[in-house]
């Protein structure tokens, strides 16, 4: 079989590709934003498939969903937030059914290193009561994609893969398969896409007698191994994903190991986990991510006469990622030998705007407006801007959620608050922060609203932005805001005076004021000047 070396995120975009992929949709979130790059880059030009950026991740969702409508195979990508946007159709989707193929595939953070919040998009695919397949490596990613689509068609469900920061983001060989076919168009039947009450009841009520069907498929699943160690019943190990390589990592010698459960789908498996603790004095589970396994192991009173150790006892720790080094003092082995690095003195290098970032101008500009106003709050939101909480602009007093910076300062402004600005990207503005704005115009909420429009997705990695330039404007004109109190400014230290005068003319506006700060991200500049210099 050939071999490609590939990200964790290619393996799964590859899998999906060569399983008969027609759509996929995505907004861009580390560490699942290389997927759709990928998709997009082997798509030739849409010809071979679709693959776009949408919106938000609600939209992607839905957008996937009318491709797995028309019988085609569908994929949707995004990070474990970005499920949090997408709630509300992906519940809804396991009662729809699919006529296609519809893979969700959410990539969790732990340890939070591009994200506000820890997740573990488990919870989901178990509340929504379908079918997920975690991979322990890139072999599983491409392998698991591929099956969760033929499971996905015979169940008639979509199929969540879970991903995971330190898969998606590295490297291996995968072997890959002849590519299948695409789906022809076979569209559902209205009373299972019309969720009507009468019709949602009976969906829902499959959706249950299908769980009996999924548990035996875990059970019976190549993904889900037991290995029973019989001269050793002192200690067994359930692994989930990842974390089975680093119990594998800490126990290279077959003979030494104890019994271990490598589980990778959802539901459990229940069986093998029946014989795995009824064969053992105590069982450890690794997992990444929230102590779902464990949880559920335990119980209410626990496994009668057993030891059960993971994070809820403290053997591992509940925050943050698992290591090697994690697994092995869980599971008793002394640490290994470390080299000492004391007296070399390593440069703290704390996150920064890029030098010559035009939103550190907007920033200067708008905390000299606010000097001498201490009951000022800047809310702030998710994007590059986000940075500006950190010395020398000081400039960011709250960060929560795509678009929260809109709704909190109409809040807080309605609170008595003043001045209470709002600080938002363009395309986050696009994606969460026009229905926010929508509900300030119609109050004329006392605050203001800064758009810093760079043009693009810069965070993520110059993605495309939907609400920039001329469209943007025309969007906040259409949301109802008074023209005369939507202002321009173009954030570059010569014009700092003349905006910071704008500034304080809106603060001062006893209503709703929008200044759009209008200068192209360094990136995407360099970019196109590369892409202009090579033609």
């Amino acid at each position: 079989m050939p071999k490609e070396i590939l990200l964790g995120d290619e393996a799964v975009a590859l899998g999906a590709v060569q399983a008969g992929l027609s759509g996929a949709y995505s907004y861009p979130g580390t560490p699942a934003s290389e997927i759709m790059e990928y998709l997009i880059r082997v798509s030739d030009g849409g010809r071979a498939f679709h693959a776009a950026w949408s919106v938000n991740e609600k939209t992607a969702f839905e957008e996937a969903l009318g491709c797995a409508f028309a019988g085609k195979r569908a994929f949707v990508s995004f990070k474990h937030v970005g499920l949090n946007v997408a709630a509300d159709p992906f519940m809804s989707a396991a009662l729809t059914g699919v006529q296609g193929g519809f893979i969700v595939c959410s990539a969790d953070d732990p340890g939070m290193h591009s994200s506000q919040n820890e997740q573990d998009s488990r919870f989901y695919a178990q509340f929504a009561q379908i079918p997920c397949f975690e991979p322990a490596d890139h072999q599983e990613a491409y392998d698991m994609t591929r099956e969760a689509y033929d499971l996905s068609e015979r169940l008639g469900l979509p199929v969540m893969v879970r991903m995971t920061t330190r898969l998606s983001h590295s490297r291996a060989g995968v072997e890959t398969l002849p590519a299948r076919p695409q789906n022809p168009h076979h569209r559902g039947a209205k009373e299972c896409w019309t969720l009507l009450p009468s019709n949602a009841r009976l969906r829902f009520k499959r959706v249950l007698e299908l769980q009996a069907e999924l548990v035996r498929y875990a059970d019976a699943s190549p993904f889900n191994r037991l290995a029973l160690n019989p001269g050793d019943r002192r200690l067994g190990i359930i692994a989930s994903g990842l974390g089975y390589n680093y119990v594998m990592e800490n126990f290279p010698d077959e003979t030494s190991r104890p019994s271990i459960l490598k589980i990778s789908t959802y539901p459990l498996p229940e069986t093998k986990i029946r014989e795995l603790v009824a064969h053992v004095d105590s069982v450890l589970v690794v997992e990444e991510g929230f102590p779902l396994i464990e949880r559920l192991l335990r119980g209410l009173y626990g496994v009668p006469g057993k030891k059960i150790l993971g994070k809820i006892d403290g053997a591992l720790p509940l925050q943050g990622e698992l290591t090697p080094e994690t697994v092995r003092a869980a599971v008793g082995l002394p640490a290994l030998a470390r080299q000492s690095c004391e007296g070399f003195p390593l440069a703290n290098r704390p996150p920064q705007l890029c030098v010559g970032c035009p939103h550190a101008d907007t920033f200067k500009a708008l905390k000299t407006a606010l000097a001498g106003q201490p009951e000022a709050v800047i809310f702030s939101d998710i994007g590059c801007y986000t940075l500006g909480y950190f010395p020398p602009h000081n400039a960011v007093d709250t960060c929560v959620c795509m678009g929260a910076s809109v709704g909190m300062a109409h809040g807080a402004a309605d609170a008595g608050i003043h001045p209470a600005v709002g600080v938002i990207g363009d395309s986050t503005f696009g994606h969460s922060g026009m229905t926010a704005l929508l509900s300030a115009s119609a109050a004329d909420a006392r605050m203001v609203l800064v758009i810093l429009d760079n043009g693009t997705v810069a965070m993520t990695g110059t993605q495309p932005s939907f609400a920039t330039g001329q469209r943007l404007l025309e969007i906040v004109a259409g949301l109802g805001i008074a023209k005369e109190h939507v202002r321009v400014i173009t954030p570059l230290p010569k014009f700092h005076e003349e905006n910071t005068r704008v500034f304080r003319e809106e603060i001062a506006h006893p209503g709703l004021s929008v200044v759009v700060a209008v200068r192209e991200c360094l990136e995407e500049a360099k970019k196109k000047n590369k892409l202009g210099g090579a033609q």
